[in-house]
């Protein structure tokens, strides 16, 4: 085949023990641009000018994504100690970008599927699906053992897909994670006082 073609992802196919994806293949400058249809891998699809999926997903992995705020309660950077912390992040909502591909409108979009919560100091991060709610509805909690300066931040793991013009949405196989800033935690100690009446 002369030229260079353009393809399209499309289902999972094998040929004589030769695996990968069937593709529609356009050769550029033919009088009629029907297609022709191939069992192709990612690097042969590549070789012959192919938006593939990989090609896609390296691209993912390029754009930057959104990290998550982390909110902690109480508020004003000070916990107590033995005290339920209460900790969210308003990052829930999928993102969207769009680029430009070999000539083709990509859009692709990331989803926030997970989080991983760092505490800060010695404690051991927790990861969740859950994004944490403001109080009073406590969803991602911590008790801190003692007093100290920390540093808690959460990380976002991304799931996404991508179009290729107005076609199907495709599903990229592979997560990304995005970590996030970390806030000044100052844990303290509650001293009573007697109160008279």
């Amino acid at each position: 085949m002369s030229g260079t073609a353009r393809c399209v992802k499309g289902d999972p196919c094998s040929v004589d023990g030769h695996d990968g994806l069937l593709y529609n293949v356009y050769e550029d400058g033919a009088k009629d641009p029907l297609p022709w249809q191939a069992c192709l891998t990612d690097q042969e699809a590549q070789q012959i000018g192919g938006l593939t999926p990989g090609f896609v997903e390296r691209a993912y992995k390029r754009l930057t994504w959104p990290a998550s705020a982390l909110v902690v309660q109480p508020p004003k950077g000070k916990t107590l100690v033995n005290f339920d912390t209460n900790f969210y992040t308003s990052n829930t909502d999928p993102t969207t970008q769009s680029v430009t591909l070999l000539g083709q409108r990509v859009t692709i979009e990331a989803t926030p599927t997970s989080y991983t919560w760092h505490f800060g100091g010695d404690e051991a991060a927790v990861t969740t699906t859950d994004p944490g709610a403001p109080y009073p509805d406590l969803q991602v909690t911590h008790r801190y053992s003692r007093v100290g300066d920390v540093r808690p931040s959460v990380d976002t793991t991304y799931s996404g897909r991508y179009r290729v013009g107005t076609g199907a949405w495709q599903t990229i196989p592979d997560t990304l994670t995005v970590p996030g800033a970390a806030v000044d935690l100052q844990v303290v100690s509650a001293t009573p006082h007697l109160v008279g009446y």
